[in-house]
């Protein structure tokens, strides 16, 4: 046989034998197959080892359980196949299971598809081509989806899903199925270590149940950080010094929400500002570094103010850690990644919110690890005319009335679990 006939049965196990999935479910699964019916493409984007190609096994399991058969779902991923054609691969598949894909309906599934040169073209001719036989189901490491030619390109024939680490909700019922999470009120004690452990993993699925140090930074940094930093976004952007860019992340990952000034970390770093810049982009598009707006009902006032930057994983050394500025980083870097917030808020006098969430009726959330305190809060409900804001703690639960309205102080592990 052929390599690619090689590996489309290592690849398709269902082919020769009942196939099994060690699967445990992700609240994103529902919402996608809801759109399992219609013709369109679904492309899984996210970050590295967040569980695409799981959701995709979990798909083709699916499909072969209600009653498709084993031999027209087709899986495949260009981890390694980077300049193999799909026309290539169709053709090894149909000859392989002496099939013929004008003839049925079927489904393929493509992962990694962004080590594809000019895979939007190949994929829309191909999608084009066999539209209403063939349910195609896309994943890629980066946010390639969001780009303007691949927005262009197969506009009204995606949908896009955006896979993220684990919520702590999915964490708890991966460990310690439902029981916690229908009396979480029983389960005080327990939610405090889970907590823990939960921000220590940072998320990852193939992490659940695993407490050693060691090995959690291992497979943050070398299965995640590296595999971005000196592998895909290299593939994809023109890099001058890539020692400058995992330097960067680096500074991120050990300070994470820091604002930066681009000219003094430029001249720090010993390139131009627009260098910065592109390798703060890049950082984006890989999915490893997000970016917060300082907080305005005007957008061009957003857009010119400063800006919080927060890594998608931070350095291991902080949620390890036994001191409590350090651990109260991991803390704040946690929330802001579990509420998806886009915006900060920063006043002339310093007064400060660490997330706002919505835009024409903001939701202040202040995180505070240890000394609570409403001052920032305050001023942010009196600017806006806001009568609640909200407080996350590490444990405690309260309420304040302050001049506008009302503070509430909530433990993190509600807020998360609502």
């Amino acid at each position: 046989m052929t390599k690619i006939e090689d590996a489309l049965v290592e690849f398709n196990p269902w082919w020769k034998r009942k196939f099994s999935l060690v699967y445990r479910d992700r609240e994103i699964y529902d919402e996608i197959k809801t759109y399992m019916e219609l013709p369109m493409m679904i492309a899984l984007s996210g970050l590295r080892r967040v569980g695409k190609s799981t959701l995709m096994l979990k798909i083709a399991e699916d499909h072969i359980a209600k009653g498709m058969r084993p031999d027209k779902v087709l899986y495949f991923s260009f981890d390694d196949f980077k300049d193999t054609e799909p026309s290539e691969i169709v053709r090894a598949y149909e000859r392989l299971n002496m099939l013929d894909i004008n003839e049925g309906k079927y489904l393929f599934l493509f992962d990694e598809i962004q080590k594809l040169s000019d895979w939007q073209d190949k994929i829309k001719m191909l999608y084009d081509l066999h539209k209403g036989k063939i349910k195609i189901i896309l994943s890629g490491s980066e946010s390639l989806f969001l780009k303007k030619r691949t927005k262009e390109s197969l506009a009204g024939r995606m949908f896009l899903f955006n896979i993220k680490q684990l919520s702590f909700k999915e964490f708890i019922a991966f460990k310690n199925g439902q029981t916690i999470l229908e009396r979480p009120r029983l389960h005080q004690k327990e939610l405090l270590g889970l907590f823990e452990e939960y921000m220590r993993m940072q998320g990852f699925p193939e992490l659940v149940g695993i407490k050693d140090r060691e090995v959690i930074r291992r497979y943050i940094r070398e299965g995640i950080v590296d595999k971005i930093i000196y592998k895909d976004i290299p593939q994809l952007f023109k890099i001058e010094d890539i020692s400058i860019l995992d330097a960067l992340i680096n500074l991120l990952m050990d300070e994470p929400g820091q604002i930066l000034e681009l000219s003094s970390l430029a001249s720090e770093l010993k390139i131009t500002r627009q260098t910065l810049s592109n390798y703060i982009k890049y950082l984006e598009e890989s999915q490893l570094l997000k970016k917060l707006y300082n907080y305005s009902r005007n957008r061009r006032k957003t857009e010119r103010k400063l800006k919080k930057y927060y890594p998608t994983v931070i350095s291991v050394d902080l949620p390890f850690s036994s001191d409590s500025t350090t651990q109260s980083q991991a803390f704040e870097w946690l929330i802001v990644n579990q509420t998806g917030a886009e915006f900060f808020w920063r006043d002339a006098y310093k007064n400060e919110v660490d997330i706002v969430l919505g835009k024409e009726m903001p939701i202040p959330i202040e995180v505070k690890y240890g000394k609570i305190s409403t001052d920032g809060l305050s001023a942010f409900m009196h600017k806006f005319n806001t009568a609640e804001g909200t407080i996350v703690s590490y444990d405690r639960e309260a309420e304040v009335k302050v001049k506008d309205g009302i503070i509430k102080i909530v433990p993190a592990y509600d807020l998360l679990l609502e």
